[in-house]
């Protein structure tokens, strides 16, 4: 049984977050190491003739703001094909949605690649002993090798305190250091000119690839070169350094994204960089990045020394030939937490996108663009934020919420004669809310309301009632009253639901035959709907105000539809028993009602719990099955949810080896969307660092469970300083697949119950204290 103890008996234990590194430079992006200070990224490739570093920047947007996206027609026709789908009329209800309901996107546009800064070498013979590595402990991306008898070493970081990328040069013969700076244009329209200390490019993002991104923000990227001895010289549109001892690159970009000045943005930069100083600048970085780094610990055992002799990318080759590295797959774990951290701060100006802080050229040369998808990959961006320790990393993405719902209210008024406020399937960095331009994806009403469940899981977990009252539940109750407002009553039973609306991004074959998206309350549309109604409710009770509005919730829930179990014992996709059109489709949406919402569990509904595992085995077993990061990532934390440690285990371990590259980034498989490669997205780190944390620890809100989906293969280990929902943190040891000891530390106070297996414990926190538990 569980009991408690005191908590100076948990011996504390915790390993670095663990290093990448590897035997030979990158040869293409996937390769390369990634750096970003939330705002500016760089993929640092580590050449021996060239350094490239290729540049990101989240507000490098091109398109623009638009207030006339909507179909002009929408609003009348919403009524018609309500009408035709409650009559079974689905063919005509398709044909009527394609030609009036989606968007009319004028200047929607991407996130694009910038730039890169490059520094050309002079030629020598082969490099021996090289190697490049990246610390997750400091963030600090490091280069090493002999040339020509001479060590050479490079270190790059992107600072979050300073907001520049710094990339300091040595070698061990003074006056050998020689390199030619420049910034290479790539695809966007500028120009770049020099001073006696710096490149600049001055463009605009701009993408002729799509006619709605024919516009852009104008940036300039400044490339600054101190040197400490040696010539600088004018080599046109570029710098070239001889005969220095060692020389610093400072990168600064600025942009006019919501009115800034690109020029004093990067001076500022780079002033403030300089003032500093390198080793000033670096130490911040690195306790900046190591203060939440270290906040978690992961130990699933040490690889034998033969292994940890091994370059990450062969482990990771390793991995995908059978063996076992759980080491790997901590240190996956803590690299999810790194991007997290290198991508999205408190300061950043926009959340994570499609490819979180890194873009590779490639989504927007696709059928889709770098943005912020709402129908799964935007939320799984930031799934890891709350358990890893991470919060504060969600702030830049309530600011976009801010946004949306300011934009959004336009948008339920005029489409659809609403209250409160609607957005769809995709937005940009101007919190475009319209449906998207195509049919079969772009009707998804539920997709803002999807998003905003993410301010609620953020005041559950540190119960601030502050911000659940000043950020949170204007939003959320923003989304409830068009949801209320927008719900309708169907007529063979009264229940309330949604529509017409898409269940992302899935197809369904009507009675007669056709194949069609739009329908009548699709269970995602449900899930949705009940978790907003049902947080908005409990919000507004916990802060004494809108008990009318509560009144109403109250109604409207006893009214939805419940989950329902179809013909071949899955979960229903939608309101009727529909055959799918593409029974291997990569979207499982209805099975938000198991992750991120707990309205299917296995000891609380095993039969809808059942119905979930049967949706995703059809899911697999259907020819064609497609096997995408973010959909491994899902399966990892359904199969937590569902208790099943072994099956969440093959899913990481399949997301590793069959959805990850050499730099262990995720990607979409080449083909896809027609790419003729694979396609970074951050979705999949993200949503397996958070299936990590799932299946070692879960809560409510009123139960923690320690190690509820522990795999058998971990049959050792320990974790540090996870986060539980009630301002918990915890530390949990465990051995022979065992629960050896925890410790639980509560930030306020709270009374909780804490599983483990059939066993629970009742316990009482004050603020701050720390129980100790394990088996007695």
């Amino acid at each position: 049984m569980l009991k408690a103890f005191s908590a100076q008996d948990f011996h504390d234990v915790r390993r670095p977050p663990g290093t990448l590194w590897y035997d030979r430079p990158a040869t293409r992006w996937l390769e390369a190491l990634p750096l970003g200070n939330g705002r500016l990224g760089g993929m640092v490739h580590g050449g021996t003739d060239r350094e490239r570093i290729q540049l990101s920047e989240s507000t490098a947007w091109s398109g623009g703001p638009s207030a006339t996206d909507l179909s002009p027609t929408a609003r009348a026709q919403v009524p018609r094909i309500r009408a035709l789908l409650f009559a079974g009329e689905h063919a005509e209800a398709q044909r009527l949605a394609a030609e009036h309901l989606p968007g009319r996107p004028k200047s929607f546009g991407t996130n694009l690649p910038l730039p890169e800064v490059q520094l050309a070498f002079p030629d020598g013979p082969s490099a021996r002993g090289y190697r490049r590595a990246l610390d997750l402990d400091t963030g600090l991306a490091t280069v090493a090798y002999e040339q020509d008898g001479v060590r050479v070493t490079r270190e790059a970081f992107a600072t979050n305190p300073h907001g520049v990328i710094a990339l300091r040069l040595t070698t061990d013969r003074p006056g050998s250091l020689a390199f030619t700076l420049s910034v290479q244009d790539g695809a966007l329209p500028g120009t770049t000119t020099t001073t006696d200390c710096s490149v600049v490019f001055s463009g605009h993002a701009y993408e002729s690839l799509h006619s709605d991104g024919q516009q852009g923000v104008a940036l300039e990227i400044h490339a600054r070169l101190e040197t400490d001895g040696g010539t600088v010289h004018d080599a046109g549109d570029a710098l070239r350094l001889e005969g220095a001892d060692s020389a610093v690159v400072y990168i600064a970009v600025g942009t006019d994204w919501a009115g800034a000045d690109p020029r004093a943005r990067a001076e500022s930069l780079l002033a403030a960089a300089l003032e500093a100083g390198y080793e000033a600048v670096r130490a911040a970085h690195v306790a900046d990045l190591r203060a939440l780094m270290r906040r978690v610990s992961l130990d699933l055992g040490s690889a034998p020394r033969d292994i940890e002799s091994l370059p990450t990318d062969a482990r990771r080759d390793r991995l995908a030939s059978g063996k076992t590295d759980d080491a790997l797959l901590a240190l996956y774990f803590q690299y999810g937490r790194y991007l997290t951290v290198a991508g999205s701060r408190r300061d950043s100006p926009l959340p994570l996108a499609l490819q979180g802080l890194w873009n590779d050229g490639l989504a927007s040369s696709a059928s889709w663009t770098n943005d912020f998808h709402l129908d799964m990959n935007t939320q799984q961006n930031y799934w890891a934020a709350e358990p890893a320790n991470l919060a504060e990393c969600q702030e830049p993405l309530f600011g976009l919420l801010d946004l949306l719902a300011d934009r959004g209210r336009a948008t339920a008024g005029q489409m659809y004669g609403a209250p409160g406020w609607v957005a769809h399937t995709v937005t940009n960095a101007w919190g475009y809310t319209a449906p998207g331009a195509g049919i079969g994806w772009g009707m998804n009403v539920t997709g803002g309301a999807w998003l905003a469940l993410q301010l609620w899981e953020h005041f559950e977990y540190g119960r601030d009632e502050r911000f659940l009252r000043e950020r949170a539940y204007p939003v959320l109750r923003g989304a409830a009253e068009f949801l209320l407002a927008y719900a309708v009553e169907e007529p063979e039973h009264g229940l309330l639901v949604t529509g017409p609306s898409e269940s992302p991004e899935n197809w369904y074959l009507a009675p007669d035959g056709s194949r069609c998206s739009v329908s009548m309350g699709a269970t995602a549309d449900r899930v949705f709907m009940e978790a907003v109604l049902r947080i908005c409710a409990e919000s507004a009770e916990l802060l004494g105000v809108d008990a009318g509005l509560r009144t109403r919730i109250a109604a409207a829930r006893r009214r939805l539809p419940p989950l329902r179990i179809g013909r071949h014992g899955q979960l229903q996709e939608w309101l009727h028993d529909h055959e799918e059109a593409e029974p291997s489709h990569r979207h499982t949406s209805h099975l938000a009602a198991l992750f991120p919402e707990r309205q299917i569990t296995p000891r609380g509904t095993p039969e809808l719990a059942r119905a979930a595992e049967v949706t995703i085995e059809r899911r697999q077993q259907a020819p064609g099955w497609e096997q995408t990061e973010w959909v491994e990532a899902n399966f990892t934390v359904y199969f937590a949810r569902l208790l099943d440690g072994d099956a969440a285990l093959k899913h990481l371990t399949s997301l590793v080896t069959d959805a990850s590259e050499a730099n262990l980034m995720t990607f979409s498989a080449g083909g896809v969307a027609g790419a003729a490669q694979n396609i970074y997205s951050f979705d999949g780190n993200a949503g397996g660092t958070a299936g990590v944390a799932e299946m070692l620890l879960q809560s409510d809100g009123r139960e923690v469970e320690l190690l509820p989906a522990l795999p058998s293969g971990w049959p050792g280990g320990s974790v540090c300083g996870l986060r539980a929902r009630g301002g918990l943190t915890v530390d949990i040891r465990w051995r022979e697949g065992r629960l050896e000891a925890a410790r639980i530390r509560a930030s306020r106070a709270a009374e909780v119950r804490v599983r483990y297996g059939a066993d629970l414990l009742g316990i009482r926190l004050a603020e701050g204290e720390t129980l100790g538990l394990g088996l007695g």
